[in-house]
């Protein structure tokens, strides 16, 4: 997704580079920063932290993998939240669509600071909600989908027409007063497009001859 970084392509060739995994969710409102690990790290001027008070904790991230043909790349964020209000926030319908990226870096021991800027493996949006029930657990998983999956949708219902026009531009009147569109179709009869239609059905307009090529 991203070009690795000078700085943590030299960390990564140490003999033994300590590695961190991060997830940024732009929640409404608020920015979820989670580690993969109990800790609190400084990466870009911003603390990412293995514990969010209000939200909770990062439990699993799941298939993130490389994407062919007609699929677009997806993986699943496990989150446990931090009690039942953060689990309703975090379910609500406005999270959904919410950024978010999943990256990988490397800690520098001796600062406690990231090193370099962190590699980018997926960067997308919120999708699907999933809460897990059991006796003494409650996780709730997420379905992440790549930002490329838009070029996926089909443009099924669209038409030309001033009620569809109105929806996607509201009080646009392009198409107002638009009338008497329709097709000619010389069913069973071979079309002789060499012939002139004389068209006398647009009130106010008199008769109008167009030709046909």
């Amino acid at each position: 997704m991203s070009e690795l970084d000078a700085l943590l392509s030299d960390a990564l060739r140490a003999a033994r580079p300590v590695l961190f995994g991060s997830v940024e969710i732009n929640l409404p409102g608020h920015d979820l920063l989670l580690l993969d690990g109990s800790a609190e790290l400084m990466v870009d001027g911003r603390k990412f932290v293995g514990r969010d008070p209000a939200y909770g904790v990062l439990d699993s991230i799941k298939g993130l993998s490389d994407s062919m043909d007609d699929q677009a790349p997806m993986l699943t964020i496990g989150l446990i939240a931090a009690n039942t209000t953060a689990l309703a926030t975090l379910i609500d319908p406005a999270v959904q669509g919410s950024p978010t990226k999943v990256s990988m870096g490397c800690v520098d021991m001796a600062t406690g600071l990231s090193v370099g800027t962190p590699y980018l493996l997926f960067s997308g949006e919120l999708d699907v909600p999933t809460v897990s029930w059991n006796d003494h657990d409650r996780r709730l998983e997420y379905k992440a989908i790549s930002i490329v999956d838009r070029l996926f949708t089909v443009e099924e219902g669209r038409r030309l027409s001033n009620a569809f026009h109105q929806y996607v531009w509201p009080g646009e009147l392009g198409c107002a007063f638009v009338t008497n569109v329709e097709t000619w179709v010389p069913w069973g009869q071979k079309l002789n497009t060499a012939s002139v239609e004389t068209r006398t059905n647009l009130p106010g307009y008199g008769n109008i001859t167009t030709a046909r090529t």
